[in-house]
């Protein structure tokens, strides 16, 4: 019985791509270890930007500097 867990910052992600997500992770599932639809659980967590870091920083705080990097660039 899979379980895959997805995680994807909060920015937006549509009914239809969590819908694609959902079915393309299930059908990977069948494809390469035959596992049983029906059996495979897949759960989409939206983290908010605030919650997740990289590079030693909240992502929050990285978009808005590159936001300021753009905008001085114009």
């Amino acid at each position: 019985m899979p379980y895959i867990l997805i995680q994807v910052t909060d920015e937006g992600v549509t009914k239809d791509q969590k819908e694609a997500m959902i079915a393309g992770a299930t059908d990977l599932m069948v494809k390469v270890l035959n596992k049983d639809p029906e059996a495979t659980f897949v759960v989409i967590d939206e983290v908010n930007t605030d919650n997740w870091g990289h590079g030693g920083e909240a992502v929050t705080r990285r978009r808005q500097r590159e936001a300021a990097r753009k905008g001085a660039a114009k």
